[in-house]
């Protein structure tokens, strides 16, 4: 296996055989995913570095690498060894990907990049922090493709769909209600790309990309025709007139590119900045109208529906019912220092997987000790821990079920603690849970919301290095905009969205202290509403998932009494929601550890 050094010295040689001073490479693929194929990691590739986001950028002396502080500490130690530079993203003095090309780049430089696997917002952004410069750009061929001799192939599986019991509506109901916003903005023609919002139109999924149940395709929509650009074998027959008579022709995927030069003259073209491939909306006509804006099923899949909502309660009762199992085999194991966090993973696995999960949301993370301060700390074969009787275990895991997925985190003492350990643990239960018990006013955002979470936490003057929760996808990403707790105001409009009844946000605040632990308790809030007076409609959450929370770190004189009552409401719930689906033994300790406290 070649070193990092070794691929980087291969590639700076295809950067002179085709003119290129800087070559960058940000983490994507085709479709402006988060998650990806194993085929579209080339910043893993070239730099070692195994998050999931960020951006290499090499020249002909430097390698530097851009990530959020979620990955600071598994950066760092992923590229120690090689020339890469870690740029440690919203910190002091280190300047962004834009504001480096405008500091660093020289007139007559050119700056290279594979404009399938490049959004056209981020080539935007980086064409506006050159103006002025006489720096051209090349949107050429794959240069990392020459140099990765054994890269994986593009996988693609058999797609199913998703019936309409748990979708609530059927694709021509979607199709025509996109259709209809894009006589709003004026568009006749819209490509999607992004494979989430494909999936979610078309009630279709699949395993082309790991953990998240999508097909790799592209969508063309006018008020004609809605054409899937796809691998067509793949397809059963059963699924091919299913989409047939929902009025959606399939064509073969590369024909994409093809489809984007014969949009017709003056074409009035929708598409989303943010999740189109460069190349594609480079090969529109020149005299095409480019109508840039969000995908209007982005912003309708995250609202869900009735049919979609009783379908979550039920996938995250079976959650919940897995993840008791778990607590309990874990908790009552004769030797827990014989385990290992694989071991712990795994066993988990099982138990959603014995209550119809058919794939898991996203690898789970079981981090001891000071492993869970690497927010996306993965254990492998090679490098994991054991389970000890001190200190904490945290577990970030989820399912992907057919009514819906699930995404939660506990952290657990698996022995003594100090009082740093409970006083910070203690912290950040009162941040989740006065967020969870939030009452808003119609119109609030996220952005609006989030210091009821960071606030116990900045009361210590600490803060964690991420937002406060995500939207969450209905049997699909586990990630999904535009909802998400945020502190820092957003950077786009959609950033700004209005929180509805229907949408799904994670609740996750946490303390990390390198070296030592880290801490998060998550569940998934629903956006309900609530009161109408006459200060206007009120919306509050309801807690989805069901699982209960580690009492035994609380420092419980620390709680107000509204976080009192709050947790013991969570936890009667939790009892009362869960017990039909334990056995007895399981049923009495879930009714012990949930007591009021």
């Amino acid at each position: 296996m070649t070193t990092i050094n070794e691929r980087l010295a291969a590639l700076r040689a295809e950067m002179a055989k085709d003119g290129i001073d800087w070559y960058i490479v940000p983490s994507g693929d085709c479709h402006g995913s988060e998650y990806l194929s194993d085929y579209f990691r080339t910043m893993r590739f070239i730099s070692g570095f195994t998050g999931s986001a960020g951006t290499v950028l090499v020249g002909k002396e430097k390698a530097l690498l851009w990530t959020d502080g979620r990955y600071f500490i598994q950066a760092e130690r992923e590229l120690s060894g090689s020339e890469f530079e870690l740029m440690r993203m919203a910190q002091a003095g280190v300047p962004t990907v834009p504001e480096f090309l405008k500091q660093e780049l020289k007139d007559g430089e050119v700056l290279g990049f594979d404009g399938r696997m490049t959004t056209v917002k981020l080539a935007e952004d980086w064409k506006k922090a050159l103006e002025g410069k006489a720096v051209s750009f090349k949107a050429g061929r794959d240069l990392l493709g020459a140099v990765w001799t054994d890269r994986p192939a593009q996988s693609f599986s058999k797609p199913f769909l998703l019936d309409v019991k748990y979708t609530g509506r059927t694709a021509a109901e979607k199709i025509a209600a996109v259709r209809e916003k894009m006589k709003e903005a004026g568009a006749a023609l819209h490509f999607i790309s992004s494979l989430d919002d494909i999936a979610w139109l078309l009630n279709l999924r699949a395993d082309d990309v790991p953990n998240n149940p999508v097909v790799f395709g592209f969508v063309k929509l006018s008020e004609e025709d809605a054409v899937l650009y796809c691998r067509r074998e793949r397809f059963g027959e059963d699924v091919r007139k299913a989409l047939a008579e929902q009025g959606v022709e399939l064509k073969e995927y590369e024909e994409i590119w093809t489809a984007a030069a014969d949009a017709g003259e003056k074409a009035k073209v929708l598409f989303d900045p943010a999740k189109t491939a460069y190349l594609l909306a480079a090969s529109l006509p020149a005299d095409a109208e480019k109508i840039q804006k969000i995908n209007p099923t982005t912003l309708m899949k995250c609202v869900k529906n009735p049919v979609e909502q009783d379908a979550l309660r039920e996938s995250h009762r079976k959650d919940g019912v897995a993840m008791v199992k778990w607590l309990y085999w874990l908790m009552h194991h004769p030797d827990p220092e014989s385990l290992s966090e694989i071991d712990v993973s795994d066993y988990l696995e099982k138990c959603r997987r014995e209550q119809g999960a058919f794939e898991l949301s996203f690898g789970t993370i079981a981090a001891m000790g000071p492993n869970a301060a690497m927010m996306h700390y993965s254990a492998t074969p090679s490098n994991y821990s054991m389970i000890k009787k001190q200190g904490f275990l945290l577990v970030d895991s989820g399912g992907q079920y057919y009514d819906g997925t699930t995404d939660i985190t506990r952290t657990v003492a698996m022995g003594p603690l100090t009082e740093k350990e409970k006083r910070h643990y203690t912290a950040v239960l009162r941040s989740f849970l006065r967020l969870g018990a939030a009452k808003f006013l119609k119109g609030s955002t996220c952005y609006f919301l989030d210091i009821l979470a960071r606030g116990p936490v900045w009361d210590l003057g600490i803060d964690y290095r991420c937002g406060t929760g995500h939207g969450v996808g209905f049997c699909l990403n586990v990630h999904e905009g535009p909802n998400g707790f945020r502190w820092a105001k957003p950077a786009v409009p959609e950033g700004l969205v209005e929180l509805e009844p229907g949408m799904v946000t994670t609740d996750e605040p946490g303390i990390y202290t390198e070296g030592e632990y880290g801490i998060r308790i998550e569940n998934e809030l629903l956006c309900v509403a609530d009161e109408v007076n006459e200060y206007g409609q009120f919306y509050r959450f309801e807690n989805l998932t069901l699982c209960p929370i580690d009492l035994t770190p609380v420092m419980t004189e620390l709680l107000a009494p509204d976080e009192k009552a709050a947790l013991n409401a969570y936890h009667a719930m939790v009892y009362e929601r869960l017990r039909s689906g334990l056995t007895a033994e399981e049923a009495a300790w879930l009714k012990e550890i949930t007591a009021p406290v």
